[in-house]
């Protein structure tokens, strides 16, 4: 027998139970059993008085949590419907980050009002975060992260960890700081869980943590964020104090944006909400750019009517016309067409697509089996090691040529550097050594995976 997945309708159990007759007290705990973004999901569909219902029923760390999946603009216009101290406290209680988007779609007025009941704390952090610029990378920070001093035991860490886990839920990794906010490193909460009373908090301490600064544009440390596996990755600032930290949905969030962005020029638009707009709207962009298409069409005319005797000769000619241009957007097409089917394509091994490159003007062809490792400079150019001890380079991303280079043979060891698995010498816990005798770190997050890699590479070699 055939065996079908079941595929629950949240949605429509959830319109069941808000729009049914049971008591406050039971739908509100019917509510509870599902996730805030199924809440956030069938806001829209409500009525207004259902809205105000399901806002009177539940506490505010529950509306908080569901105002965070909700689209920035549709959160402004659903807080405006409710009293002022209400959407006051449910903007309080919610991520710092999403509380800043959140209050510029809201009318001049209404924000300065919204921001003058909100807490105190609430006020501070999004005065730090409203500070940075849309394209830096503190304007996606959230301030919501446990912070202990470095110098603490283990027993006055973990008190503090429980102190600030009231209102603090990233809590799977702690940032530790100086004194005077110095940012010091980083530890694993269950590090801290089953370290002795009597261990030292140094032992436990990532001093080499990777950070960001809050000035840094995204696209310079977009890909610097990608490549770490962690939960949170500290923000500083100038003088390297700790100002908050980028979670990994904001990571997450963040690569979605790039790609829809990209998606969007790919496609002719200046951003990716241009393809639901309206067609008024639509039209007062693009009618511009079609008229320059058609003055420099006519321009072509008038250069073909200068021939007119050749033409009155030869009216065979005339016949060809529409057919060398209908081939030219042809041609055009096709070669898009095919280029990105090269580039997408998973059937292609990486060999295929990397024998040629290109440095500069030169061009060169090499096997694959001649690179020991590859490492990034600068995100933006690739250093490849040969072989023959000599070094060649060429522009490009790591995270790009991760993904084409096959996995059997090469992996990622940290942010910046791939490696050879035929052309190791040596591989410790920490490091691995070449036959060039270069000695590379291995990133905490990628020891796993380069032990995994490497020993199904010698299980293949032996054929076992």
């Amino acid at each position: 027998m055939e065996n079908k997945i079941q595929v629950q309708d949240h949605s429509q159990e959830i319109l069941s139970v808000i729009r049914s007759n049971a008591s406050p007290g039971i739908l509100r705990n019917k509510l509870e059993d599902y996730h805030e973004n199924d809440l956030a999901d069938i806001f829209p569909e409500l009525t207004l008085a259902e809205r105000r219902k399901i806002c009177r029923i539940l506490d505010t760390d529950m509306l908080s949590d569901i105002f965070e999946h909700i689209d920035q603009k549709q959160a402004a216009e659903y807080l405006d419907e409710m009293d002022v101290k209400k959407a006051a406290a449910i903007l309080s209680a919610m991520e710092t980050d999403a509380v800043v988007d959140v209050l510029k779609m809201t009318s001049k007025e209404k924000r300065s009002l919204l921001t003058e009941l909100l807490d105190d704390d609430a006020k501070k952090d999004i005065a730090v975060i409203a500070a940075f610029d849309e394209d830096e990378i503190g304007s996606w920070m959230t301030t919501n992260c446990i912070v202990i001093r470095e110098n603490l035991t283990v027993k006055q860490a973990m008190s503090s960890l429980v102190e600030q886990a009231a209102k603090n839920d990233n809590i799977s990794t702690i940032f530790m700081v100086t004194e005077d906010q110095t940012f010091y490193g980083a530890m694993d909460l269950k590090d801290l869980i089953i370290a002795r009373q009597d261990s030292a908090l140094e032992d436990l301490i990532v001093t080499s943590y990777p950070y960001v600064y809050g000035h840094e544009l995204i696209d310079d440390c977009i890909e610097k964020l990608k490549d770490y596996s962690e939960d949170s990755i500290p923000v500083l600032n100038n003088n390297n104090k700790l100002l908050g930290v980028i979670t990994s949905q904001s990571i997450v969030d963040l690569v979605d944006d790039e790609m829809g962005e990209d998606y969007a020029k790919f496609a002719g638009l200046t951003a990716e909400e241009d393809l639901k707009e309206p067609l008024k709207e639509s039209l007062k962009k693009r009618l511009p750019w079609l008229l320059v298409l058609l003055a420099l069409g006519m321009v072509v005319s008038s250069v073909v009517g200068l021939f007119e005797q050749v033409v009155s000769q030869l009216t065979l000619i005339m016949c060809f016309q529409s057919l060398i241009l209908d081939m030219a957007g042809n041609v055009g097409t096709q070669s898009l067409a095919v280029t990105i089917r090269v580039l997408v394509d998973e059937t292609l091994t990486a060999k295929q697509k990397f024998m040629f490159y290109q440095i500069g003007t030169e061009h060169f062809q090499m096997s694959l089996d001649n690179i020991v490792c590859l490492y990034s400079e600068f995100g933006r150019k690739i250093h490849l090691e040969l072989v023959s001890g000599s070094d060649t380079s060429f522009y490009g991303r790591i995270s790009a040529i991760e993904k084409e280079l096959p996995s059997t043979h090469f992996v990622r060891v940290n942010s910046g550097t791939m490696i050879n698995l035929n052309h190791i010498s040596s591989l410790n816990q920490n490091d691995v050594t070449m036959i060039n005798g270069n000695c590379i770190a291995i990133s905490r997050s990628r020891k796993k995976a380069v032990r995994t890699a490497y020993s199904h590479f010698i299980e293949r070699s032996f054929g076992l």
